[in-house]
């Protein structure tokens, strides 16, 4: 549900997919090269195929999920040349989990996952959800799945999935806890998500609690540190992607009994902050909206006569736009 665009594939039948683009083993062995061990990050084979439409001239009614084994041959290419490049971890993202999915829709998450097994051998491997909770049925699909270690959620669009996990969880599989919102540019409320890393470590152990982000953080700016041209105040309320990992360094090291208390004391100062300054807080406006009626929210000509008035007065061109 973000406002973000990408290209949909379209696929039919007779497609054959090529192993054409080695961008994620490159980055990869870029990044080693520099000394940093990284997390090579791939869409879910399943979501892929959720994702994409028919082709033009192919049937509305075409199952994309039966491209399934093609498509795993290629995810094997990719898995075998990042297990030699030295990659230890790999994530899977599968947000399609959050949507309320038909029961061969799900399978179809069981049968790629136990495809690719003996591919994945060796690895760490984490599946990623996020932007919502999960489905009784999802959250059991989710947790069976074959070959993998770790489970990823986001615990601030889908904060309802915690009683999933209460409910039970792997004894043997990590909880990547997103609780830090990777889809903003606020600062994180550290109390709120120390609460919530506290109930999932009393549930599961703190040793298999891993403090993440609730998704990618390529929805939020990169580092505030560029923007020098903001009062202290709004800044204090900031916190952009560099900032988040911060964040995210900061809870793990609370959970494991390590609190930075200066800089948990810096954050809730903020949140009041916040709250409290009349930049968000107008007492005038918080009256004028209560004392609306239910006219106020009806315009008092229909769309046809203002487009009409419009047109009559400004002699506006078309416009393309797009959001």
């Amino acid at each position: 549900d973000t406002n973000y665009h990408f290209i949909v594939p379209e696929l039919g039948p007779d497609v054959n997919f090529v192993y054409s683009s080695h961008k994620a083993v490159e980055e990869y062995k870029e990044a080693k090269a520099l000394g940093v061990e990284t997390v090579p990050v791939l869409v879910g084979p399943v979501s892929y195929l959720l994702l994409s439409k028919p082709a033009k001239g192919v049937e509305k009614t075409f199952s994309l999920l039966s491209l399934l084994p093609k498509v795993l041959a290629i995810y094997k290419e990719v898995i075998a040349d990042l297990k030699a490049a030295g990659a230890q971890f790999i994530q899977f993202d599968e947000p399609t989990l959050v949507l309320d999915l038909e029961s061969h829709k799900l399978q179809a998450f069981t049968d790629a996952y136990a495809e690719l097994t003996p591919a994945l051998s060796g690895l760490h491997v984490l599946v990623e959800t996020y932007f919502a909770d999960l489905t009784a049925e999802a959250y059991k699909t989710l947790t069976s799945l074959s070959g993998v270690n770790a489970y990823g959620f986001d615990l601030v669009r889908g904060a309802k999935t915690i009683d999933l996990i209460k409910a039970g969880f792997p004894s043997d599989k990590l909880i990547f806890a997103g609780v830090v919102d990777g889809r903003n540019i606020w600062a994180n409320d550290l109390a709120d998500s120390l609460k919530t890393l506290d109930t999932l470590a009393a549930i599961v152990g703190k040793e298999r609690v891993v403090v993440s982000t609730s998704s990618s953080l390529l929805h939020t700016a990169v580092d505030l540190v560029n923007e020098t041209k903001l009062d202290d105040e709004i800044k204090s309320w900031l916190a952009f992607a560099a900032q988040k990992v911060v964040e995210v360094n900061a809870l793990a090291n609370a959970v494991s009994g390590n609190k930075d208390e200066a800089f948990f004391s810096a954050n809730a100062a903020a949140q009041a902050s916040r709250k409290s300054s009349p930049r968000v807080t107008n007492e005038a406006v918080q009256k004028a909206a209560a004392a609306l009626k239910g006219s106020d929210h009806r315009r008092a000509t229909n769309v046809s006569a203002r487009l009409d008035a419009q047109q009559k007065k400004l002699n506006l061109p078309i416009l393309p736009t797009t959001t």
